[in-house]
């Protein structure tokens, strides 16, 4: 973490309440970090139903496998996840490390250790050693607290400068639920199914199966459609836990995601999934810039959503961003080479609410002051018009400064 918080980070912390049915607590095993918080254990007192969504890389870690293959029992105890290390590509060693904490989360819990779920965060290539928190499972179980929810997400950090948290409120046939969320997240992230790590957890009465069809259509306008730096992680992991205590209050079980009781909840849970997907741009590496691209008239949505990430993902356009130069070529350039139809003498461009080029060309009464002056704005939008269908997207991206090399050139020493 370096010593600094990003320029882009909220300017209040939003309140988070206690989730009825889970608790947290976290602890320092000394992983890679000197005197911070590296492990957080979540615990459902009653079996909560689980949903998931993971990284698409083929060098997937060894939590990602493990937790691909206890999601299709549906059901969650507790969750443990650790920073400083990813335990991806550690080959037999990993599947060991993942095996041992599951086998002393189960007996700290009292469950099956198919009702474990695992995420590791940090350096890759270097073995875990699983006996470093294995032993403060135990004690994480008994301290685990409901008001947590601000330390666990200070416990999952890297390099990120701030906690990344969000809450919503919802209501599911007349009964109020809540669904609070953590993520974490500054580089090596443009994810492909899920972020780096985020957990999302409620106090509605859902069945896994939809959960999971909620959770794998909430990703792509929201984490899918960010990039700090182009990179998808070994460990992007994404579980969304339903604890079911509603139930209490009346709340009847909600077994399909097409049942209209659920259209609150669905939208709730959306826009907390796009609140966290933010903030993980708003901490990018090194970012003073935030820049929301949104693509028009492409020839389908997917299309304009290609284009929108050759534009985010471009180091020339971040990089322009990051010097406060409104350089639109770097965006014709972008859009070029995307790969997607795409008719030069139609193409129309926007700096916030200033129309840069238009019919494939400067636009006449283009100020090269007023786009300046967007540019030096924290938040910056880019509009880009194809001019060839109906096709639409939106992605956010952060800028490309010198100490994002900083912290990438340093990472390991």
């Amino acid at each position: 973490m370096s010593g600094s918080v990003s320029p882009l980070a909220p300017k209040t912390f939003v309140s988070m309440p206690a989730l009825r049915g889970v608790r947290m607590a976290t602890a320092s095993a000394g992983i890679k970090y000197k005197n911070r918080t590296d492990v957080l254990m979540m615990v459902f007192d009653k079996p909560a139903a689980v949903a998931g969504v993971f990284t698409r890389s083929k060098c997937p870690s060894a939590p990602v496998d493990f937790c691909r293959a206890n999601l299709p029992g549906g059901v969650a105890r507790a969750v443990v996840v650790n920073s400083g290390n990813a335990n991806a590509f550690t080959g037999v060693k990993g599947r060991e490390a993942t095996a041992l904490t599951a086998k002393s989360a189960a007996a700290a819990v009292g469950c099956s250790e198919s009702e474990i779920f695992l995420a590791s965060t940090g350096v890759i290539g270097e073995p875990l050693d699983a006996t470093k928190f294995s032993g403060v499972l135990d004690t994480l179980y008994s301290d685990a607290t409901g008001d947590f929810w601000f330390e666990a997400a200070k416990a999952i950090m890297t390099t990120d400068t701030y906690p990344k948290v969000a809450t919503r409120t919802a209501e599911i046939g007349g009964v109020a639920v809540s669904i609070n969320g953590i993520a974490k997240g500054a580089g090596m992230i443009a994810p492909d199914m899920a972020t780096m790590l985020s957990f999302v957890v409620t106090d509605a009465d859902i069945a896994p199966a939809a959960l999971q069809a909620m959770l794998s259509a909430g990703v792509d306008p929201t984490f899918n459609s960010m990039t700090v730096d182009s990179d998808t992680s070994t460990s992007d992991t994404l579980m969304l836990f339903a604890t079911g205590a509603a139930a209490e209050d009346g709340q009847v079980r909600v077994e399909t995601a097409d049942d209209p009781r659920l259209s609150s909840f669905r939208a709730a849970l959306n826009d907390l999934l796009k609140d966290l997907a933010l903030q993980v741009v708003r901490d990018g590496e090194g970012a003073t810039k935030m820049l929301e691209i949104t693509v028009t008239g492409a020839e389908s949505d997917a299309a304009a959503k290609t284009i929108a990430l050759s534009i985010a993902n471009s180091p020339l356009v971040k990089t322009a961003a990051a010097g406060e130069d409104a350089n639109w070529g770097r965006i014709v350039m972008a859009v070029g080479k995307s790969g997607e139809m795409a008719d030069r003498d139609r193409l129309a461009i926007w700096f916030g609410d200033v129309r840069v080029a238009v019919n494939g060309e400067r636009d006449a009464g283009y100020s090269e002051e007023a786009a300046s002056n967007v540019m030096k704005k924290q938040d910056i939008p880019v509009k880009v018009e194809i001019g060839l269908g109906n096709g639409t997207a939106t992605v956010w991206t952060c800028d490309l400064t010198k100490e994002y090399v900083a912290i990438n050139g340093d990472y390991r020493s």
